[in-house]
């Protein structure tokens, strides 16, 4: 029986069609995967606490795996990001997309999935229009005049215990329940951007960028934030507003 490990990890999304190893492309967990057999020369399949779609960034992802190898857990993230420094340019050492931030061993019944309690997500909505940026927020045309008050308040509707079913896009896991809690959803702004970040003990399929679109609706006059009741209380898709892109979600911070 071989140590069971945690890893933190980062990763620019931009080039990775999500995080679920598929074949034939390019993925989180398919690049992990293959550092680490290469390190320790045979499978070591992990697993996500959160299955990112294509285009979504992580600041605070994790993975548990079985780990076999005689080479010190601590010793993993300079190790790894060496390799994915030379798979993404050829020289090892330079930055990768994917960056270990840590290793540890933990319990042997932690699982990293099923051992999670509760996720953050930031999401940023670009106020510069900088194309240097356009891989990492939202470029909402005119996102400068969009009213914060007005979204803030449509934000307090959606903190609580709901059936959050009107914020999930068909096509994801069939879930037991549609119900979750979301603890907090803070609005800030600074020059910019816009930042948006939620907590909650569970998530739908795409719910973190519907609600951002919701939000935005409202925010451009499009919704009224004293229609988020009606909307949550309807479980109907089709009154909620548009799915924002994946280029402004990060997975922030996970919580066991």
């Amino acid at each position: 029986m071989g140590k069971n490990v945690l890893i933190k990890i980062e990763y620019d999304g931009t080039n990775f069609s999500g995080w679920q190893k598929q074949p034939a492309a390019r993925t989180v967990q398919g690049e992990i995967e293959h550092v680490l057999k290469y390190i320790a020369m045979e499978d070591v399949p992990i697993h996500g606490t959160s299955r990112t779609d294509a285009g979504v960034h992580a600041l605070g992802q994790c993975a548990s795996f079985e780990w076999n190898c005689p080479m010190p857990v601590e010793k993993l993230p300079e190790v790894m990001n060496r390799r994915f420094g030379a798979g993404g340019t050829g020289r090892s050492g330079a930055p990768g997309d994917i960056r270990i931030i840590s290793a540890e061993v933990m319990p042997d019944d932690f699982h990293a999935r099923y051992s999670c309690k509760g996720k953050t997500y930031r999401y940023i909505i670009d106020k510069t229009g900088d194309i240097f940026r356009r891989k990492q927020a939202f470029q909402y045309p005119d996102a400068d005049q969009l009213d914060l008050e007005a979204m803030k308040k449509a934000a307090s509707y959606i903190v609580g215990t709901h059936d959050f079913k009107c914020f999930e896009t068909a096509g994801g896991t069939p879930r037991e329940t549609t119900v979750r809690t979301v603890s907090s959803l803070e609005i800030t702004a600074d020059e910019r951007s816009i930042i948006i970040e939620i907590t909650g003990d569970g998530f739908l399929y795409n719910m973190v960028r519907i609600i951002v679109g919701t939000l935005v609706e409202v925010g451009s006059g499009r919704k009224s934030p004293e229609d988020l009741p009606e909307i949550i209380e309807s479980r109907n898709r089709g009154k909620a507003g548009f799915t924002a892109p994946p280029q402004g979600l990060y997975l922030k911070e996970i919580y066991f």
